[in-house]
């Protein structure tokens, strides 16, 4: 004789209608077909020899081989690192300090705000002609030296090699600090104000709120900033075409424009997709490997 024992009743699965596979379906394809198949197409491209018209021909590694020899490559690599370090750096750290400064709601702090904010309305072809007014020969800093007795610091800015690639830089900064400075806002407005409190109570100074309390809880908000300035850092291309266009010399040279020039001024299309596939391998490389050190850092506190 058996015993039957009752069967307890089964969770059903709920598949999703139709319509939600669409609703994911089509923007995948779009991306796949967008994005992806573009990205898979040009790391082949970077294989062959072609100048867009003629026929391609299989050239193995050649191209990146030549990359590590060609100087100019090397140059503009250097000039990207450069820029990583400086408009990189300097717009986290700024951008954080003036989001300190003015993410409290006191009277006249949002004329602030928007008078930093405003130049991320501005394209960066704008920007760059604003900017190349200003570092003229007879633009507006060599009159304000000229004024001031500072005559002899009067230079072609943008036609020096040792200038050049900084001057751009500073361009490039006036328009991204304020958008670094919102995000660090936003972060900042979502901090639990008690916890602030509490280390104040216990007689934490200003310095060590800063350090322990505030930045562990703009974790998040800080790798979001930091992949976002690599990002543009390894894809500025618009101001420094707009305002040197590589020069003098290639002095302000980076790998975008680089591989902008090789494309469709050398029609070197091959060779001009390694570089792009250098300036990926980069990018993530970069992005990675901070990433994993923020995960790794999160787990161990």
């Amino acid at each position: 004789m058996t015993i039957s024992t009752p069967v307890r009743g089964r969770r059903r699965i709920k598949v999703p209608p139709p319509l939600v596979f669409v609703l994911v379906l089509v923007p995948f394809l779009i991306e796949a077909v967008g994005v992806f198949w573009p990205a898979f197409q040009g790391i082949s491209l970077s294989f062959l020899r072609w100048n867009g018209i003629g026929p391609a021909t299989s050239v193995g590694v050649q191209n990146y081989t030549d990359l590590f020899s060609d100087p100019i490559f090397l140059t503009a690599l250097k000039n990207t690192a450069i820029w990583i370090v400086l408009f990189g750096g300097i717009s986290f750290l700024a951008g954080l300090g003036v989001a300190l400064l003015f993410q409290s709601e006191r009277r006249g702090v949002a004329i602030y705000r928007t008078a930093l904010f405003l130049p991320i309305v501005f394209s960066l072809v704008v920007t760059a002609l604003i900017w190349g007014a200003f570092f003229q020969p007879n633009g507006v800093l060599n009159n304000v030296l000229d004024a001031v007795g500072l005559h002899d610091w009067t230079r072609v800015w943008l036609g020096d090699s040792d200038t050049a690639l900084y001057a751009v830089i500073i361009a490039a900064l006036w328009r991204e600090i304020g958008y670094v400075m919102v995000l660090f806002i936003a972060g900042l407005k979502a901090l639990d104000p008690s916890v602030q409190e509490a280390a104040r109570m216990d007689g934490a100074s200003a310095w060590q709120r800063f350090r322990f309390v505030t930045l562990p809880q703009l974790r998040s908000v800080t790798m979001v900033v930091i992949s976002v300035l690599l990002i543009d850092s390894l894809r500025s291309f618009d101001i420094v075409w707009a305002m040197t266009g590589g020069g003098p010399y290639h002095s302000t040279e980076l790998l975008s424009t680089y591989m902008f020039s090789t494309a469709f001024s050398s029609h070197a299309l091959g060779y001009a997709s390694a570089i792009a596939v250098v300036i990926f391998v980069l990018a993530i490389a970069v992005i990675i490997s901070y990433l994993v050190r923020a995960l790794s850092e999160e787990k161990e506190s």
